[in-house]
């Protein structure tokens, strides 16, 4: 499948399989609450790195129960609309509320180097998630995505789809030691130009460099007819058919760092062709377009210090307006809400 824009935030994380840019490193502290008491500093984890594509062929698998749930898993990865969308023929399968694939954002199903991929979950999942404030599965963390990057709803966990999610996941993590550390995961770090992003330089640079792909409207190009369960040659990047206000692609630093790393079409991490600027304004126009809207957003990151400072939707805890939190400029709303953490942890529990 070609390399493509955005999708879900399927993973994380991971995200988040996701290693965090530097907006989003509040966002995996525990809570006071939740923070583990101090103990003796443990061995520093091995460290791995995503490798190349060939090294994930899932041709090479033997034909037995483990290696037809890995292909299966690696099909709903890089087809996803074609048997969990909502054009699927079977009403019960439509989980995906859009026409997405799950590589729309980890591209090369899932393997490819600072375009989220999912290499090494396995190692790092359960985690501490700051969007839910506690321990999150990796059926969790697939499941968010579900409701937020596929705009669509939960799979059940013992459903085959759920299983093959994960054992593709098991498979691309093979060798890779729980804790481990993985060069390559999630999106790269990405430092924000200290202003407010620029729409209309945005909308000039998607002109030049997004538009041959994504359409002039953002609507992608379809590969087969509406209704035929076929999905896009490449996806849309906002309306109807694109991830959700709550998916972690509609944060504007996230977003900006993956479009760096990846975008246009091509793009490697160690190779890109926009600038910190070009990508951050990029992204903010096309995130300034309407998309579907996630119910009970402002449930997440109930522990309030944890949530990004470019999360664009209530509440707020800074005093900053909501065109700040969603367009910026974020270096004064990271400091203040450093400021706030640290004054929170330092007062005792009572």
């Amino acid at each position: 499948m070609k390399s493509q824009m955005f999708s879900l935030i399927l993973l994380a994380a991971a995200g988040t399989v996701h290693a965090q840019t530097q907006a989003q490193t509040a966002s995996s502290t525990p809570s006071a609450a939740s923070a583990p008491a101090a103990s003796a500093p443990a061995a520093s984890p091995a460290k791995f790195s995503v490798g190349p594509a060939e090294a994930y062929d899932v041709s090479r698998l033997p034909d037995d129960d483990y290696g037809r749930l890995v292909r299966y898993g690696k099909d709903l990865t890089d087809r996803t609309f074609a048997f969990i969308g909502p054009e699927v023929k079977n009403p019960k399968m439509r989980f995906a509320g859009n026409n997405l694939a799950c590589a729309s954002c980890h591209e090369a199903s899932g393997t490819k180097k600072f375009a989220i991929p999912w290499v090494g979950a396995h190692a790092i999942f359960p985690q501490y998630r700051g969007r839910e404030d506690q321990i999150s599965t990796l059926e969790e963390r697939v499941n968010g995505c579900m409701e937020r990057s596929m705009a669509g709803k939960a799979l059940p966990l013992d459903s085959v789809e759920m299983k093959a999610f994960v054992t593709y996941m098991h498979f691309l993590s093979r060798g890779i030691p729980v804790g481990s550390k993985v060069e390559g995961q999630g999106v790269p770090a990405f430092k924000a130009p200290d202003r407010r992003a620029d729409t209309v330089a945005g909308s000039k640079i998607f002109e030049a460099n997004c538009a041959a792909c994504h359409g002039q409207q953002g609507a992608g190009i379809r590969a087969g007819a509406v209704g035929s369960a076929t999905g896009y040659t490449f996806p849309p990047l906002w309306g109807k058919d694109s991830f959700n206000h709550g998916a972690g692609m509609n944060r504007l630093l996230t977003a900006a760092a993956f479009i760096k790393a990846n975008m246009p079409l091509g793009t490697t991490y160690d190779q890109p062709k926009l600038s910190n600027e070009e990508a951050y304004d990029v992204a903010a126009f096309v995130l300034s377009h309407e998309r579907p809207l996630k119910a009970h957003t402002e449930r997440d990151f109930p522990a309030r210090w944890n949530k990004p400072v470019d999360a664009a939707f209530p509440p707020y805890v800074d005093g900053a307006s909501a065109d700040q939190h969603r367009f910026g400029p974020y270096p004064p709303l990271q400091e203040n809400m450093k400021k706030l953490k640290d004054s929170l942890m330092k007062t005792p529990a009572k």
